[in-house]
C-alpha cells in the first residue's frame, strides 16, 4: 500500500514539475531580422520589425530614434530546445528540470540597441549598434 501511495506521489510530484524547461524554451523571444537594417529602409519597417522606439527627436531635419529589444532565437532553434529538454525529461524522468530549468533562464536572448537617423522623408539614412548586452559583459 505504501509502495502505491509512495509511488503516485512521485508521478504527481514529477509530472508537476515536468516540462516547465520545454514551455521556458518555446516562449523564447523571436529572434529580429537585423538584415533589414540597410539605408533606405523605411521607418515604418524598422517600428514593424523591432516594436515603437524607446527615443524620438528631430534634429536638423532628421528624425533620430533609438530603439532596443531582446534578439531572440530562430524557431527552428526554439524547437529543437524545447524537443531536447522534452526528451531529457522522459530519460530522466523529470530530473532534467533541475539542469533544463535554469539553462532557459539563462539564455533568453541578449539586449540589443540601435540608434537609427531617418531623412525627411522618414527612410533610414544611417544606423549604429548601441550595446550587446550579454552574461559576460555585465560581469
Amino acid at each position: 500500500m505504501y509502495k502505491i501511495i509512495g509511488a503516485i506521489g512521485l508521478v504527481l510530484s514529477l509530472s508537476s514539475t515536468s516540462g516547465c524547461a520545454v514551455v521556458m524554451a518555446s516562449k523564447q523571444p523571436t529572434k529580429k531580422n537585423t538584415a533589414m537594417i540597410q539605408q533606405g529602409v523605411s521607418r515604418s519597417l524598422v517600428i514593424a520589425e523591432f516594436g515603437a522606439p524607446v527615443t524620438s527627436e528631430f534634429k536638423n531635419g532628421k528624425r533620430y530614434e533609438i530603439y532596443t529589444f531582446i534578439q531572440g532565437y530562430s524557431t527552428a532553434s526554439k524547437i529543437g530546445r524545447a524537443f531536447w529538454h522534452g526528451a531529457a525529461d522522459v530519460a530522466t524522468v523529470g530530473l532534467w528540470e533541475l539542469i533544463g530549468t535554469p539553462a532557459e533562464t539563462v539564455f533568453n536572448g541578449e539586449k540589443m540597441s540601435y540608434e537609427f537617423i531617418f531623412d525627411e522623408n522618414d527612410l533610414l539614412e544611417s544606423h549604429k549598434l548601441l550595446t550587446l548586452e550579454t552574461e559576460k559583459n555585465r560581469q
